[in-house]
């Protein structure tokens, strides 16, 4: 990490922090180096029911860490499915700019596409080179097109995990708002998750994610 991104996350940290869920956490010096296992398993609870992930760090292994991080570092403490697209995606995560920023300022190198975008899988995604920071998806259907699709210069959203169990509670998330949860927020908006539950009122979250044992 070169010194500005490095000054941006210490500053994020120490002076935003007391503004987001306190269940939630910034990247630190200590959750950055967690290095993931190869093959490891998360469930998901949430407000659908609960799911479960199976993550295979061969596929993308830059993701795979990332990924582990956030799950260590309770990031997926009442987060919402944002963006439900019926048949092609639901996609997650922080929409606190703050939080967000926090996490992509540690950059994710972009990598090959190793495994493909088939129904059940999760990637993170992105809007261009070396993007990936804390949002992801999982493919509702078979997305291959998100296997070759270019931004800039890099091409494809690579798959890290499958949905093993509980893929049913995946396709009952909410799909109705699309992609107006994101689309309304602007810089005026002080407390999102206030936002979100007020305006929002059928969006689905995930509760907690952790480590199964």
């Amino acid at each position: 990490m070169n010194r500005i991104k490095l000054f941006q996350t210490f500053f994020l940290m120490i002076f935003f922090s007391p503004c987001l869920n306190s269940q939630q956490s910034y990247p630190n010096s200590l959750i950055l180096k967690e290095i993931a296992p190869e093959k490891f398993l998360v469930k998901f609870e949430t407000t659908k029911g609960n799911f479960e992930i199976t993550i295979e760090k061969k596929y993308s292994p830059l993701a795979v860490d990332r990924f582990y991080q956030l799950v260590k570092s309770n990031y997926f403490t009442d987060i919402s499915f944002y963006r439900v697209v019926a048949n092609f995606v639901a996609q997650f995560g922080t929409l606190d700019t703050l939080l967000d920023n926090a996490w992509s300022a540690n950059v994710m190198y972009d990598e090959p596409v190793l495994k493909g975008n088939d129904a059940g899988t999760i990637a993170f995604a992105r809007a261009g080179m070396n993007s990936r920071g804390s949002q992801l998806f999982i493919n509702l259907k078979n997305n291959q097109r998100l296997d070759t699709i270019f931004y800039g210069d890099t091409k494809g959203f690579p798959a890290f995990g499958t949905v093993s169990k509980g893929m049913d509670v995946v396709l009952k998330l909410f799909s109705g708002y699309i992609d107006e949860p994101r689309q309304k927020l602007d810089s005026t908006v002080k407390n999102v998750p206030e936002f979100l539950k007020k305006n929002f009122p059928n969006l689905d979250y995930i509760k907690k994610a952790y480590l199964v044992q």
